[in-house]
């Protein structure tokens, strides 16, 4: 009897094949406790994406029914999330199929979370959006579809999950399956970013619909939810898309060798294309493109090369390469969605910095255009965003940068807001328009010209009292970006020089915040400015170092208070 040889295990041959499968990149979205973090588990469970020490580690853990895993514990990972039964961080997830590779963003319902759900989602190439069938469509649920949205998510999956809690109901399924499809075209038409969605009834810890499809709902005849992950098209319209590469590092070696290192943010790049770099306009050829395992012939999106130009170009970090015949918008004002991650309101006119591919540039909001009303999605007149709060606003940068529209190129069209004095991410937008307004070349800078660049116009601010106040005064105006010039006079004396009252007066024609500064030793500081005066208690730098910068903002020196935290 002939016997069938058993073919040998190839590891290169495993690894070849893993390489050729395409990859798709989803995250979850819905309100708290809808079950991402089960569904996610289930999922990697059912394809045997976990070990088996993993599974062994959570046996009788957690807050499901005695002999029944919670699979929520193989992606809450952080000790917090596990006594809460919560999910706070973004958890990324692999895993493959025999058809395709996944990258997974499990992410929080929790609103005060919601800017990490939008950190999972900037990357994805489609949301899985879970709704509880006993809850129906929560406003958390409103607000992450419209993020993916804005984020232009093309492909939305809604898995209606715990259907076993309400007997498998269809007309259950069917209402969520209406009310949300309308809530989605609502969003498309507002947000000019249509969505193809697809609903399917599971239950995730059941494992009903999730890899296999189920017998308890016979009334259910579509795919399971990881049929329709694989079926998805794959995410290449970074590939098609022009050209775009910014420059995160000049290499020069030696004197032989000067190339541009980056990653190639779309399209692809040949040896012999003609590019330009932006925002300076000058052009080139590529030469080379370098890598450490050798010359390639082609580079394509997401590759990260360096790439070597025929001719000596000033180049530096945050320049964009473009390709000649596609290139990109240079701007320095831009209309955005913005969604608003901090704790501390957006201020207009307060300068931020503005992160955009591989630079950083200062820049401040001009105004707000509207508030958008999760729960009608109608547009608001506003003068902030809160905490989550979703809008649209221009921005005015302070020098020129190359960009594209997001819903032409989501890499080069996105950016974050930094908040200068913490260093924390405040806000994530979408560029939706972007112009350059024209700056007079010929004349005098005007006083508008100042205010719009500095934040403030010019004004005198007389301090009365200790020194260390006063110092921390005037820090926190260099903080936020105000041009000073401290003037310290003699308390007896007072100022009686025409010389100096001269200097003042062209120091505020130039926009200057003159601090006009008398030392006196004490408990108490008083300040002085556009004929109102206040009284402050020394012994509480932090109030009354607000107080000051409020009384400059009441006097019109600053345009906003910005409602920052003054403390130095």
């Amino acid at each position: 009897m002939a016997t069938i040889a058993a073919q040998p295990f190839s590891v290169g041959e495993f690894l070849a094949d893993e390489r050729e499968k395409d990859l798709l990149r989803f995250s979850t979205a819905g309100s708290v406790d809808d079950g991402k973090s089960t569904l996610i588990g289930r999922l990697l469970y059912d394809t045997q994406s976990v070990y088996e020490d993993q599974v062994r580690s959570i046996e009788g853990k957690g807050t499901t029914a005695p002999g029944q895993i919670d699979f929520a514990l193989l992606t809450d990972g952080l000790r917090a999330e596990r006594e809460q039964g919560i999910t706070i961080d973004v958890a990324y997830r692999y895993f493959s199929t025999p058809r395709r590779k996944f990258i997974i963003a499990d992410t929080p319902g929790h609103e005060q979370y919601t800017r990490n759900m939008a950190t999972g989602a900037s990357t994805a190439d489609a949301a899985v959006v879970l709704i509880d069938a006993s809850k129906g469509v929560l406003i958390q649920s409103r607000r992450h579809a419209y993020i993916a949205s804005l984020l232009r998510v093309r492909h939305v999956l809604v898995a209606v999950n715990k259907m076993d809690l309400i007997g498998y109901d269809e007309a259950a399924f069917r209402a969520i399956e209406l009310d949300f499809t309308s809530v989605l075209n609502q969003i498309a038409a507002d947000t000019g970013s249509p969505v193809e969605v697809r609903f399917v009834p599971v239950s995730a810890l059941a494992g009903d619909n999730i890899v296999h499809r189920s017998d308890a709902m016979p009334w259910y005849m579509g795919s399971s939810l990881l049929e329709l992950l694989e079926s998805l098209p794959s995410a290449l319209e970074t590939r098609s898309a022009p050209f775009r590469f910014p420059v995160q590092r000049v290499l020069r070696p030696d004197h032989t060798f000067r190339g541009f290192a980056g990653q190639v943010a779309s399209g692809t790049v040949r040896p012999g294309d003609k590019i330009t770099v932006l925002p300076s306009g000058r052009s080139a050829q590529i030469a080379r493109i370098v890598t450490f395992d050798g010359d390639l012939n082609e580079a394509i999106a997401p590759q990260s090369v360096t790439l070597v130009l025929d001719r000596e170009l000033d180049i530096s970090r945050g320049d964009l390469i473009v390709s000649t015949q596609a290139q990109a918008t240079v701007a320095r004002r831009i209309q955005a969605a913005l969604v608003w991650m901090d704790a501390r309101p957006l201020a207009r006119n307060r300068r931020y910095l503005f992160k955009h591919t591989s630079q950083t540039v200062p820049a401040f909001v001009s105004s707000l255009e509207h508030r958008t009303n999760i729960g009608t999605l109608a547009h608001e007149a506003a003068e902030t965003l809160e905490m989550n709060g979703i809008g649209v606003v221009n921005i005015d940068l302070l020098r020129p940068i190359a960009l594209d529209l997001y819903g032409e190129n989501r890499s080069t069209g996105a950016f974050i807001l930094i908040d200068a004095e913490s260093n924390s991410t405040v806000a994530a937008g979408m560029i939706t328009a972007a112009s350059s307004p024209a700056a007079s070349t010929s004349g005098p800078v005007t006083a508008e010209e100042r205010a719009a660049r500095w934040g403030h116009r010019g004004g005198v601010l007389e301090l009365t009292g200790p020194v260390e106040l006063i110092d921390r005064i005037e820090r926190s105006l260099f903080v936020r970006g105000a041009i000073t010039s401290r003037i310290e006079v003699d308390a007896e004396f007072g100022i009686s020089s025409s010389t100096i009252e001269h200097l003042i007066r062209s120091k505020i024609l130039s926009g200057m915040v003159v601090l006009i500064v008398y030392l006196v030793a004490g408990e108490t500081l008083t300040a002085q400015a556009d004929g109102e005066q206040i009284t402050l208690n020394a012994s509480e730098p932090v109030a009354a170092i607000a107080a000051v910068n409020e009384l400059l903002a009441r006097s019109g020196i600053l345009l906003s208070s910005g409602n920052a935290d003054w403390e130095i």
